[in-house]
């Protein structure tokens, strides 16, 4: 008898497995958690951005109804400062508050609104401001207000190459990029739930990315062992990278208010709460001179990066650091100096969010290459496609400028490709006799190519663990060290424990993440939960069935070798079979451990700071887009009229889930670019703090026509299923609507081109008349 052939959940579209609890409301997330005797926090935040606290007076707060307790920094048994990577950010200020909003005290009481009416009743008392409060990168770098020292990436000689040019046909152009902030806007605030257990135990269950994170800050600001804390994470309603590092202060105070009562305590924040005290992307300023060779090739770039960190260290470093590492983005420079330093403000920190400083990277990049094809008289697409990296080369053009070699880049292929299906040359010619004969509205392309590097550049968190449990009955439960945030990671991985003990996906149950199953973990970010986690699985799952598969050739009279796990079955080389539910069952009569870890690292990740060089990533992710836009003349409003993506991920482990996140990261990244304006008062607190004055993309702003493929015959070796990750590249293929823009706006006359970030409809309007080289206020025909 011929057995079936193999069926594998992986690389086979799939649900996202929380979905129908998505649409019905089943999905538990924290708040959703309330056991009877909780505590409700409300924090009491700092009216000003600098000043010594004179006072906190909290006798009113205290005798007001349903209050339980008050806390202040004196209240913290252990250390009161926590942080990913420098300790200086208070849980609650001690000395001096450092920006407005900032956590001073924390009211309890038996609800959420009590607790808020008694937080209005603490006064706050400060004086002592000092200096004025530093609220731009241009303020900082006046006042030399930096967090870090500069990190420098070098190869070959900037300045000779860059004088050398002009006389050899070339050309060489000098600009200033300022990429604003965004909001992480996730459907669920920050939320954290501390229960107080036997023994002195806290269980803390937070909405957060990071559940290590929160455990060891937790422990840290209580003074005890991390034995003592448990954090686990239900799933969490969107992250973003939001809730990496800044979901620890919230889960701290929680887990500080629970050890202080002995009572239940929850900490949430209200959408505005969220957005004004809790940290974005970082805004960036870039300045830079590069230079172009006749033939349109990007031979230098000299590039000095400027970020926005706000009033603590965060993980402000690594994102700079990521910014240096793309502002390559997919192109060969053989002379480039990139510096970079990271700016203190009077403002909320900013923090980690999807693309980790390689949107603000590229975005300086890409202006280059659009300022080097208008000197040129060249398209922008020719630039690029003159300037990528490329192993074939002689010599080969395949090193990073910190020295990491691109191997067999796919960039060249992908982009000739899009070229093809997406009719870019024909469309350019519509484009143009659409513009000569409407006088309103205008047209314009843009291609936006893509190399985005995969890795935590800290090394040391490339590590992930998994602990799966086989039952006597054939059930599967799974656990692994990453978290769930809708981008549909457990979907994965229990295709991945699926596939390799040939079971049903229905016999696998994901359980919530825990530290007390999975221990050290590492921070869900980066776009490498799927890698990580995906090996430790498999790694787990393949030693239960090694242990399993001795019971199995014994029964079925074969060798360990002839076997075949699929459909919940276990089969011979001669068609003889067994279900999977009854060999574990035979493996639990015979004694046979159904339990056990697995663990990964990433090999081969190393990067010398001081040097420059290394190899901070494991591969790198490739995307093209081809973009276009309609523009009015009058109001400055855009439109996206079509689409087209082509998109790297490997062999994808779950295409359903994959094009969702192409789809989701490629929109997430046109709000950036267009719509979502972070506003600051002069106190440096944030001005629009809910969807009525902060605009993200709505249903009227994704493409007419949306065309997304994934890349085929695209194997990874050495990665998961021989996937890639999806997570964080489709959000700078957005950076082609800037593209598009720019060639819309052109086309209205002569004059420069200067598309101010954010392009909101305001300043596509300042643009479309500086390119027209008329007094704004004139219609386009200079009326």
């Amino acid at each position: 008898m011929t057995a079936p052939p193999a069926r594998s959940p992986l690389h086979a579209p799939a649900p996202h497995d929380s979905a129908v609890g998505h649409v019905t409301g089943a999905a538990i997330y924290t708040d959703d958690l309330c056991p009877p005797g909780t505590l409700h926090a409300a924090i009491v935040r700092s009216p000003a951005p600098t000043g010594r606290i004179r006072s906190i007076d909290t006798r009113r707060a205290r005798q007001s109804p349903g209050v339980c307790a008050v806390l202040t920094a004196d209240d913290i048994p252990g250390d009161p400062c926590i942080g990913p990577v420098v300790h200086d950010e208070p849980v609650l200020a001690r000395d001096r508050v450092w920006f407005t909003g900032q956590s001073v005290a924390m009211v309890l009481a038996e609800t959420r609104e009590q607790a808020r009416q008694a937080a209005t009743l603490v006064r706050v008392e400060l004086d002592d401001p000092g200096p004025a409060p530093i609220l731009d990168v241009d303020g900082a770098i006046a006042a030399d207000s930096f967090h870090t020292d500069p990190h420098r990436i070098q190869r070959g000689d900037v300045d000779r190459a860059l004088a050398s040019l002009p006389a050899a046909g070339g050309v060489v152009v000098s600009g200033e990029v300022r990429t604003g902030g965004q909001d992480h806007f996730y459907l669920e605030t920050h939320c954290a739930l501390a229960l107080p257990e036997e023994g002195g135990t806290i269980r803390v269950i937070s909405s957060t990315q990071h559940p290590t994170e929160v455990q060891r800050m937790a422990a840290r600001v209580l003074g005890v062992g991390q034995h003592r804390i448990i954090c686990e994470v239900p799933r969490m309603g969107g992250g973003f990278g939001g809730k990496e590092s800044q979901a620890t202060a919230p889960a701290c105070l929680a887990a500080l208010g629970a050890a202080h009562t002995g009572r239940p305590v929850k900490v949430w924040l209200s959408r505005h709460e969220d957005m004004a005290s809790t940290g974005g992307r970082h805004p960036f300023l870039g300045r830079y001179r590069a230079g172009f060779d006749s033939r349109g090739r990007f031979v230098a770039f000299d590039v000095e990066l400027f970020s926005d960190g706000g009033w603590t260290a965060d993980l402000s470093g690594p994102v700079m650091d990521r910014a240096l590492f793309h502002l390559d983005n997919a192109y060969f420079i053989e002379h480039a100096r990139f510096v970079g330093r990271v700016c203190r403000t009077n403002k909320a920190s900013s923090t980690a969010f999807r693309g980790f400083g390689g949107p603000q990277g590229i975005a300086v990049c890409e202006d280059a290459i659009r300022r080097g094809a208008r000197a040129l008289g060249l398209r922008p697409e020719d630039v690029r496609r003159a300037s990528y990296y490329d192993g074939e080369a002689t010599p080969p053009r395949d090193r990073t400028p910190y020295g990491q070699q691109v191997p067999h880049p796919r960039i060249i292929a992908m982009h000739d490709r899009l070229v093809r299906t997406s009719d870019l040359a024909a469309r350019r010619q519509q484009i143009a006799a659409f513009n000569a004969a409407h006088r309103w509205l205008r047209r314009g392309i843009g291609l936006q190519p893509l190399k985005f590097g995969i890795s935590f550049t800290h090394a040391i968190l490339n590590q992930a663990g998994a602990f799966v449990v086989v039952y006597s009955d054939g059930t599967v439960q799974l656990n692994h060290g990453g978290t769930e945030m809708g981008q549909g990671l457990h979907t994965k991985m229990v295709a991945v424990c699926a596939d390799v003990l040939g079971v049903l996906p229905g016999q696998v149950r994901i359980m919530r993440t825990s530290t007390d199953k999975v221990p050290n973990t590492s921070p869900t970010a980066a776009s490498s939960g799927s890698d990580l986690n995906g090996q430790a699985v498999r790694e787990a799952a393949l030693r239960i069935r090694e242990r399993m598969a001795t019971v199995a050739a014994d029964r079925l009279g074969c060798d360990r070798s002839e076997l075949t796990w699929q459909d919940g079955m276990v089969r011979g080389p001669d068609g003889q079979s067994m279900r999977f539910a009854d060999l574990a069952h035979a493996c639990w009569l015979e004694r046979v451990s159904l339990s056990a870890t697995g663990y990964y690292a990433t090999p081969g990740i190393a990067y010398d700071a001081a040097a420059g060089q290394g190899t901070p990533f494991f591969y790198f992710a490739y995307g093209v887009a081809v973009v276009e836009v309609e523009v009015h003349a009058l109001t400055g409003e855009t439109r996206l009229r079509r689409v087209d993506i082509l998109h790297d991920v490997g062999d994808s482990l779950n295409p359903a889930i994959d094009l969702g996140q192409v789809h989701g990261g490629f929109i997430q990244g046109v709000g950036w670019l267009t719509t979502e304006e972070v506003l600051h008062d002069e106190r440096g607190a944030a001005r629009n703090t809910g969807p009525s004055t902060y605009k993200i993309p709505a249903i009227g702003d994704v493409p007419l026509d949306f065309r997304v493929e994934l890349l085929d015959n695209a194997t990874q070796p050495g990665v998961i299923g021989g996937s890639k990750a999806v997570g964080e590249p489709p959000f700078m293929l957005a950076i082609g609507v800037i593209d598009a823009l720019e060639d819309a706006i052109s086309s209205f006359g002569p004059g420069p081109v200067a598309l101010s970030l954010p392009a909101t409809p305001e300043a596509v309007l300042r643009a479309i008349h500086r390119a027209a080289r008329r007094p704004e206020g004139r219609d386009p025909q200079g009326r």
